[in-house]
């Protein structure tokens, strides 16, 4: 009996007929990557493989690596295997890897979401006998409002602060969530960035990705010179000193753990909306099935009551411990209790 195509080690998912890992979170000598998330994408690897798309990116983040990139649905034949990266929906470049040996399939989902944002490249559901999914909001009370749901809000927020003569500050993860926000925004005015989020969103832009224009923040921008504008940066720079230049403000945070009342209450947050690039309990149902699979593994997230329902439903399903905090571990704490 042949050994199972892809095991967990301390080092991360491993397939030894392919000598390499999957999104490894220690040093490693071959490590694919599904997306530039810093929990997926770290440092120290001695060669990486990424989609084309995610490449620029995660060359900006991590400096000097010795990177390839690789075209979405490619097959490549690494050692005994067949390798390929499939769209995963969860950010611009993000994939899915999908490994093959002699007609068996396990697919590594990465991060995804089942709804087209515009922006990231659509989740695509990938056949396979083993399917290994995240379940970040793995549990029923988390059912996302359609994203034009999400944008109203968004519109609506921000005219009635400019009105009031507020600066509106949005609080958002660098990497996929800021882009996708930008995207939903009306054009009402200027969207100034955090400097960690402009320089994401030109490698984005440069790409070719449609992101509206924005303007850095610099020490000559703030509330006289820019009224009423929607300024958009990591969760670390509010209540800073870098916030407060723009005067009377109001801040509000985008995350899909904004729809837990008691993490907007520690917070300190009045505002919260509610927008993940994570599958909310639907997606995830909806995302396995999809892929005909009869046995699923679970990481980061509630693993063990999504395990319990899987195998409610007749799946074969087992937890993978592994060290992935979610992708917006500053904004949206995946070790927060239900």
């Amino acid at each position: 009996m042949s050994a199972e195509l892809l095991s967990f080690t301390e080092r991360g998912i491993f397939c030894a007929e392919g000598g390499f890992y999957i999104d490894p979170w220690r040093p490693v000598d071959r490590a694919l990557i599904t997306h530039g998330h810093s929990d997926h994408a770290r440092w120290g690897h001695g060669h990486y493989l990424c989609t084309d798309q995610a490449l620029p990116v995660m060359r900006h983040r991590l400096g000097q690596i010795v990177a390839e990139g690789i075209a979405y649905g490619e097959v490549r034949q690494i050692g005994g295997v067949r390798v390929s990266f499939r769209p995963a929906g969860h950010v611009p470049g993000s994939a899915q890897i999908r490994v093959e040996r002699g007609g068996e399939v396990w697919v590594v989902s990465g991060d995804y979401k089942v709804e087209d944002d515009g922006l990231s490249e659509a989740f695509v559901p990938v056949p396979c006998h083993t399917f290994i999914t995240e379940c970040t909001f793995g549990l029923p009370l988390f059912r996302w409002q359609p994203q034009a749901v999400i944008a109203g809000q968004l519109a609506a927020w921000w005219q009635t602060n400019a009105a009031e003569g507020r600066v509106s500050i949005l609080a958002a993860y660098g990497l996929g969530k800021a882009q996708r926000l930008m995207t939903l925004l009306p054009d009402a005015g200027p969207i100034l960035t955090h400097g960690a989020v402009e320089e994401t969103t030109r490698i984005l832009r440069d790409q070719g990705y449609a992101l509206p224009q924005t303007i850095r923040v610099t020490p000559g921008i703030d509330a006289k010179s820019h009224p009423g504008a929607l300024v958009i940066a990591p969760p670390s720079a509010l209540g800073t000193a870098w916030a407060r230049r723009f005067g009377p403000t109001a801040e509000a945070f985008a995350s899909g753990w904004m729809a837990l009342r008691g993490i907007r209450r520690r917070r300190g947050l009045g505002t919260g909306f509610v927008i993940s690039d994570h599958a909310d309990w639907p997606g995830l149902n909806t995302a396995i099935r999809a892929t005909g699979a009869e046995r699923v593994f679970v990481t980061h997230g509630y693993t063990t009551p999504f395990r319990r329902w899987l195998e409610e439903q007749g799946y074969d399903a087992g937890i993978v411990q592994t060290e992935f905090g979610g992708d917006e571990a500053d904004t949206e704490s995946a070790a927060e209790p239900a």
